[in-house]
């Protein structure tokens, strides 16, 4: 089983400690570079991810260079991008502004590789907008270097025609749970952190540490009779887009639970139920649904992500995972409009509120 952890004190440790790093590194240089980069934190992993997501915006990039004008399939096209590729990437050069964000990244997804494996799995290994082929699986491991054995030994279980990303995921959690003893300990990782800037175990797995109770086994969907090829091409720009979105601070409001509980104010399970009553032409929005996560739309998740939480891409992530995990539905109702109504002041957020609800209702339909 994987571990808990404290969301908000992990996410506090890696901008102090990327604000450390850059404050050492960038108070006598004006930028950083490739070989810097290689070896910038003790830590391989954390310059591993940066590395990753400075392919990510790369690709990026290409997609922003795609024009209806030009054959970007041709051979000698592809072969051009490549060496264009491999001449960048020995010409990095990035100031402190750009930088800063991706090590910050960079330290969070490391300490998940060891207190949540799986969710590193679909981060790293199942993104949305990459078809999922063996190949590419195990082309992902030269980015991994903690619990690297862990990974490549559940890769090798997999056939060709795994390619639906629940099962995956559910088949590695069983994995995960069978190898308990190749996982690198949360204490050993601390311990290589501590000497950056002070941290202990305790702090990051103390109890009540996360916002939502801790997710329940599901069991292993079966495995496809035939290759369906689920994935659907997206916007790169709109994948990356919420990562380095600025959060702008709300200020201060009078107390959040009276504002929920004033009586001139209907409730939000009140709203819903009003919005409940659709048309028959919403009839075909209102069919079951088994994963919330996959059922939003990339449209409707960065409104969801700005509007509701405030351009937080990774909270916005825990909660939908959490969500997914519940078996209940009062629970997750209750989630949604207590705890996470009441922490991020969605009184008058109450349109898209009723948008997750209403698919709340869908999965437990």
């Amino acid at each position: 089983m994987e571990d808990k952890y404290n969301q908000l004190h992990l996410e506090r440790y890696s901008k102090e400690l990327a604000n450390v790093l850059c404050d050492s590194h960038f108070a006598s240089h004006d930028t950083i570079n490739g070989p810097q980069l290689l070896h910038f934190v003790p830590v391989k992993q954390v310059n591993l991810f940066v590395i990753k997501e400075l392919l990510l915006k790369w690709n990026q990039e290409m997609a922003n260079l795609r024009s209806p004008y030009f054959d970007f399939e041709n051979e000698d096209v592809k072969e051009a991008l490549l060496n264009f590729m491999n001449v960048l990437s020995r010409k990095i050069k990035m100031k402190r502004d750009a930088f800063e964000p991706l090590l910050q990244k960079a330290v969070y997804d490391t300490f998940l590789v060891v207190l949540a494996p799986s969710v590193t799995l679909e981060d790293k290994f199942l993104r949305v907008q990459e078809e999922i082929t063996l190949p590419k699986l195990q082309e992902n491991l030269k980015y991994i270097d903690l619990n690297k054995s862990l990974f490549a030994g559940f890769i090798e279980t997999l056939s060709s025609s795994s390619r639906d990303r629940d099962y995956i995921v559910s088949r590695f959690k069983l994995y995960l749970n069978a190898h308990q003893g190749e996982r690198t300990t949360i204490e050993h990782l601390a311990g290589q952190f501590n000497a950056l800037l002070p941290l202990s175990a305790e702090e990051l797995v103390k109890p009540n540490a996360a916002p939502a109770p801790s997710p329940e086994a599901k069991p292993t969907p079966a495995a496809p009779v035939e290759e369906v090829d689920i994935v659907a091409p997206i916007d790169m720009a709109q994948r990356e887009a919420s990562i380095v979105m600025p959060v702008v601070p709300k200020p201060a409001d009078h107390n959040l639970n009276e504002r929920f509980k004033a009586a001139e104010r209907p409730t939000l399970n009140e709203n819903f139920k009003k919005a409940t009553s659709a048309s028959l032409a919403d009839a075909h929005t209102n069919q079951k649904i088994d994963s919330l996560k996959n059922a939003i739309s990339i449209n409707q998740r960065f409104s969801f992500i700005n509007e509701l939480f405030e351009g937080d891409n990774l909270t916005y992530y825990q909660a939908i995972q959490s969500l997914d995990a519940m078996t209940d539905p009062d629970q997750a109702n209750r989630f949604v409009t207590h705890d996470l109504a009441g922490k991020y002041d969605w009184s008058k957020k109450q349109d898209h509120v009723n948008k997750l609800l209403r698919l709340i209702e869908r999965k437990f339909a």
